[in-house]
């Protein structure tokens, strides 16, 4: 047995691998962690973090819906599973990538391994659309699929189950998607195969937009505002065209707009709260609470004012690409808090690792189960990685903003476009000693920004014109390596190659 079998081998015990442990991962949709996102989050924080891990550097490798969770659930960064935005055209649970990449995702290869497997909830923003096998199509991998048709709703929406169209209206009772997905949820641990394992992907609506709230908690948080701090109703300076478009500080109206936003995306977590419950008090009942991973985390984050953007996300900022990540679960000691930078794309070679596979080679990201074992060593984790966006505008002119002209896309009160074809980048951002961000754009400008986030946790001040250009050239071939790396290439980068302290 060589050395590497041996380590796994100790690992698998150490974690409880003679046994086939259940996954669950409870995703929400835009949840920040940089604006106290999960401040609404009292249940989820004692019955996961506290019981488990916190991690404090938890990334998306885009701050887009669909990019980010084909990249949760491929493993893979969007420059290999090549999906842009959140259209037909770019991919977006296109025929392509029906195709090439659901064939690859991680719930295929838990299906082979035995795992019973559910879904409920919004998997990708273009799935269920009639040109791309509507309702009828079931992504590959899935035992039991409750998916939705299209991008969050709360209301009003409809499923496919199993292939068939499920239609609801506006009954909360009834059709609130939120509590539907812990019910079916529930409904499946009481009905599953007790002595499969199993595999369940809740992916909740909230707190993406219409932000519609649960009748009991209409009341919630009726006085909250957005944060201040920071960045908030700041204006872009030295940073990229699209960020120096809005006017600071911002219009009355576009405050109160955001502070609504901001109180309603709170009120629509507090039922994701009471999911996060009855799930882990249903897996306490058919006694599996004991053998079962549960992880929570959002597709990426979101910003309310910041840099005098009313709402939105698809920055490079920090704000747009943190996200909670919080895990309990067999061998997890308690109360522990992880610094080490966890990628979405690190959560598919994560379960598949649980569920006692080898490193997928196709696949970018790298697990985190040894991480959670206290007594690892973590000094060879990354300390650097990749985070990338295709900007995403439109033809024509919004007839709400004729003065802003083609070319951009998602304008908010006060005409504040959000993106725009040409808000296209890649960064490095690295968490070494130096702690720094460095992005470049695909625009007219070859644009570059670069943050010290030690100095600057704010990303107040471009340093991109200001700092020695033997670090730009460093970072620019750190950049060049990850935009084009793969599988191997993107998780074997030796620990002293990490970082640009030097």
């Amino acid at each position: 047995m060589n050395l590497a079998a041996f380590l796994f081998l100790i690992l698998s015990f150490s974690f409880g691998h003679c046994v086939r442990r259940n996954i669950v991962l409870i995703l929400t949709d835009d949840q920040d962690v940089e604006l106290a996102g999960m401040t609404p989050m009292k249940k989820t924080r004692a019955l996961i973090g506290d019981a488990g891990v916190t991690f404090l550097n938890a990334f998306a490798v885009t701050p887009l819906c669909c990019p980010s969770r084909s990249a949760i659930l491929t493993g893979k960064y969007p420059h290999n599973h090549l999906v842009r935005n959140n259209s037909l055209n770019g991919n977006c649970s296109s025929a392509q990538w029906q195709k090439v990449m659901e064939p690859q995702v991680f719930s295929v290869y838990l299906k082979k391994h035995g795992y019973q497997t559910f879904y409920a909830g919004k998997y990708l923003n273009k799935y269920g659309h009639a040109t791309v096998g509507g309702t009828a199509h079931v992504p590959l991998g899935w035992d039991h699929w409750h998916g939705l048709v299209g991008n969050s709703k709360y209301y009003n929406y409809t499923l496919s189950v199993n292939g068939a169209a499920e239609k609801h209206g506006d009954s909360y009772q009834k059709d609130y998607l939120t509590d539907l997905i812990a019910n079916r949820s529930i409904e499946f641990l009481k009905s599953r195969k007790s002595h499969v394992p199993f595999f369940m992907m809740l992916s909740t609506p909230a707190c993406h937009s219409p932000w519609t709230v649960a009748p009991r908690y209409s009341k919630s948080y009726n006085i909250t505002k957005a944060p201040r701090h920071g960045s908030f109703n700041v204006h872009g300076k030295d940073k990229h065209w699209l960020l120096r478009q809005p006017k600071s500080p911002m219009k009355n109206t576009s405050i109160e707009f955001l502070d609504n936003v901001f109180r309603r995306r709170w009120q629509t977590l507090l039922s994701v709260d009471d999911l996060v419950e009855k799930v882990i008090n249903e897996l306490e009942k058919v006694k599996e609470l004991n053998n079962t991973y549960i992880f929570y985390t959002s597709d990426h984050g979101y910003h309310t004012g910041q840099f005098s953007l009313p709402i939105d996300k698809r920055q490079l900022y920090e704000f747009d690409i943190r996200v909670p990540l919080l895990v309990r679960g067999p061998g997890i000691k308690a109360k522990q808090t992880i610094k080490e930078p966890i990628l979405n794309i690190d959560l598919a070679p994560t379960f598949l690792n649980i569920a006692g596979y080898d490193v997928l080679q196709s696949m970018d990201g790298k697990s985190f189960l040894p991480l959670m074992d206290s007594s690892q060593n973590k000094t060879h984790w990354r300390k650097d990685f990749l985070v990338e966006y295709t900007g995403e505008g439109d033809d024509k002119t919004d007839p709400a903003c004729p003065n802003v002209g083609p070319g951009v896309a998602e304008c908010f009160p006060d005409c504040v476009c959000e993106d725009a074809f040409n808000n296209t980048y890649a960064c490095v951002r690295t968490l070494s000693k130096s702690n720094l961000q460095y992005c470049e754009f695909a625009d007219s400008e070859s644009f570059v920004e670069v943050y010290n986030l030690t100095s600057d946790p704010h990303q107040l001040i471009n340093i991109a014109k200001t700092v020695d250009p033997s670090l730009l050239v460093k970072m620019n071939q750190r950049l060049i390596k990850l935009e084009s790396c793969s599988g191997n290439d993107c998780r074997l980068i030796k620990a002293e190659e990490d970082g640009f302290d030097s």
